[in-house]
């Protein structure tokens, strides 16, 4: 996502040969920072992309080797971080989280929401939503950034999928802990949760923090996961750490599992053994990708592609269609 505060637009790589494929119009305003999964792709055929200047959700489906625009979805407060599950798509907004049911594919009508809220009740205030994630059928989690307060994780409860409404269960951050950022989550619902601005990690079970470790690298933000491993991209470190959770504990497998050869990283996202990851400095945005092994060994491909935008936020790994694989 080029991230344009007047004309939003996504640009798309071929992740094998580099090569600019295109670039669509999200048909709204960019402008959010501070956020994971500004894009999210389902299965394959459906990209989804935040207009947070313009309270809109850009739908893209795979056409061909392509995207092609299809829907723009309003949502209920300024759009941060998009996750998909239970055949729904969930909208963590500046405010509020959002649910819209799928069918086929194609998104529907909103069928619930609820307002996000800090550790005592309060409204976050602008720029503290960070990323939403399903935990399983019944759960989201939406992470909120509060310094100088630790922070706060909202345990977010759905009925057949839909948001129901009810004020989020609220969770702060451990003592000693700053901003819970971006996370993944496992298939036993445990949730691995950076811990930014204090360069720590966190493991969340259960509606609790259950381990917290230090991350060995400065400021790890973004995550995304493969199988047993999870990948950080550490702005302050300029590097890409790997992890390995279980049900208890968090382990760092690999200090420094690859340098980012430009700028301070930001989102990163990983899907059938390519890894990407956004970098800016010196006013421009870079994508530099990796192929992983079964190790969860990383290995670049080539030279960063220069995006020719100065704040480029979000990026996603489509995989084949279904029906192309």
């Amino acid at each position: 996502m080029t991230n344009d505060p007047t004309t939003n637009a996504i640009q798309v790589y071929d992740a094998g040969t580099h090569a600019w494929l295109q670039t669509l119009p999200t048909q709204g305003k960019g402008g959010v920072g501070g956020n994971a999964r500004g894009i999210k792709q389902y299965r394959g055929d459906i990209v989804a992309v935040v207009n947070n200047g313009s309270n809109t959700v850009a739908v893209f489906r795979r056409h061909q080797n392509g995207l092609k625009f299809e829907q723009l979805i309003a949502t209920t407060s300024a759009p941060v971080s998009i996750d998909f599950g239970n055949d729904h798509m969930y909208v963590a907004g500046a405010t509020t989280v959002d649910s819209f049911s799928l069918h086929e594919n194609r998104v529907g009508g909103l069928d619930g929401t609820t307002s996000l809220e800090l550790v005592g009740g309060a409204v976050p205030p602008s720029g503290s939503t960070a990323q939403v994630g399903v935990v399983n059928e019944r759960q989201l989690l939406v992470t909120l950034k509060t310094d100088p307060t630790p922070g706060t994780v909202d345990v977010v409860a759905l009925d057949h999928g839909a948001v129901i409404g009810a004020a989020p269960t609220v969770v702060s951050a451990p003592a000693g802990t700053l901003t819970p950022f971006g996370f993944a989550v496992y298939p036993d619902g445990t949730a691995l949760i950076t811990l930014a601005h204090s360069s720590q990690d966190g493991l969340f079970r259960d509606g609790a923090f259950t381990a917290v470790i230090a991350a060995g690298q400065a400021a790890p933000c973004w995550m995304t996961r493969v199988g047993k491993y999870a990948f950080t991209a550490n702005t302050g470190s300029k590097t890409i750490s790997r992890l390995v959770a279980t049900g208890n504990n968090v382990f760092v497998d690999a200090l420094v599992a690859a340098n980012i050869p430009g700028g301070s990283p930001g989102d990163i996202d990983a899907d059938r053994g390519v890894l990407g990851v956004i970098d800016h400095g010196a006013g421009q945005s870079h994508l530099t990708l990796f192929t992983y092994n079964v190790f969860g060994e990383l290995t670049p491909t080539g030279s960063a592609i220069t995006l020719g935008v100065p704040n480029a936020n979000g990026i996603a790994i489509v995989p084949p269609a279904k029906d192309n694989d």
